[in-house]
């Protein structure tokens, strides 16, 4: 997680004849109630000068008074403390209240910044933003456990639906819901999906959205080469219409752990024969939902698979994958995995 900052407008750096006559107005007040002799020169020096602040800080300015917003700026070392500066600081905000009112947010200050540019970061300065990335693959229970560890939230996770959020990164404000921020994933699932049912290839064996998120989920988890997704969605599209078993492992992974936790041990043959609906060793079909959270890029794929008659795939021992359309090659493909694995 990082913070996100949108290039702003800098702050104002020119002194115009109405800032200087405020100031110097402001320093003539103070002249006045004070009997310290401070010159109008002072005050625009203290101004416009550089600020104590050493280095870029995000900093929380909180909801209250001028008096709470100045204490926050001192604390955090953005203004001098004393009775000069804070004068100065409070004074300037009366002078120039015209120029819009100060919000409560978290701010990005730049190193040295000056109470002048401090003003306009109060007043016009965008709230930070923080990223939050959800990777592809990952089960609901893995998205609940990142959003209730993910700072600067409030309050706590949801279970969400299997499937239903979309990976990518998103951004938030400190302080946002994390109930709120699931609801924002979801929705982006449920514009994506709205997309690819809508120009989904013509003639696939699905009959309804959740059927293609369930599919996207399998190849999300059968390979991480974007370039062969389109070719594992075409396995198991061939084998839909031939009436035959998926045999996916990771179905059987998700039976076994249903998304608690990733499987710290290769598959065994028992496995293959645990007794859950989306056990693709056993049933036919898909299984009854996503396995994942499927990315873009797979939801993609299971909406436009690629062309050819493939019927099966096994790893290739560099990344990628073989494939084969008929047994005989596939045993093939399968011998040179193993030889490769021994070799290694």
């Amino acid at each position: 997680m990082a913070s996100k900052r949108k290039k702003q407008p800098s702050p104002p750096s020119g002194r115009s004849k109405l800032s200087r006559f405020l100031i110097w107005a402001g320093g003539g007040v103070f002249t006045l109630l004070t009997g310290l002799g401070l010159t109008a020169f002072t005050g625009w020096q203290s101004y416009t000068c550089k600020g104590p602040l050493s280095s870029d800080q995000d900093i929380v300015v909180p909801h209250g008074n001028y008096a709470t917003t100045l204490a926050a700026l001192q604390n955090a070392g953005v203004i001098h403390t004393g009775w000069w500066n804070s004068r100065v600081f409070l004074s300037a905000v009366a002078l120039t209240r015209h120029d819009g009112q100060l919000h409560a947010a978290e701010l990005h200050f730049p190193a040295s910044v000056s109470i002048e540019q401090t003003l306009w970061i109060l007043r016009h300065g965008k709230p930070v933003q923080h990223r939050l990335t959800v990777p592809e693959g990952l089960t609901a229970r893995q998205i609940q456990g990142l959003l209730q560890n993910t700072p600067l939230l409030t309050g706590d996770t949801p279970l969400p639906a299997e499937g239903s959020v979309l990976p990518q990164t998103y951004t938030y404000l400190r302080n946002s819901s994390r109930k709120e921020l699931l609801a924002h994933m979801q929705a982006d699932m449920v514009q994506a999906l709205k997309k690819n049912w809508a120009d989904r290839d013509s003639g696939l064996p699905l009959t309804s959205p959740e059927e293609l998120v369930s599919l996207a989920s399998i190849i999300e988890k059968e390979t991480a080469q974007p370039a062969e997704r389109p070719a594992v969605a075409r396995v198991f599209y061939n084998r839909l219409q031939k009436g035959m078993k998926l045999q996916t492992d990771p179905t059987v992974i998700y039976a076994l752990t249903q998304g608690a936790a990733p499987l710290d041990r290769p598959l065994t043959h028992a496995d293959l024969q645990v007794p859950s609906p989306y056990n693709t060793y056993l049933h036919t079909g898909l299984p009854p939902g996503p396995i994942c959270s499927p990315g873009s890029a797979a939801l993609e794929a299971a909406a436009h698979p690629a062309k050819g008659d493939m019927l099966y795939f096994v790893a290739s021992g560099s990344g990628g994958h073989n494939f084969a359309t008929t047994l005989a090659d596939h045993n093939h493909n399968v011998t040179f995995f193993r030889k490769q694995k021994t070799s290694h």
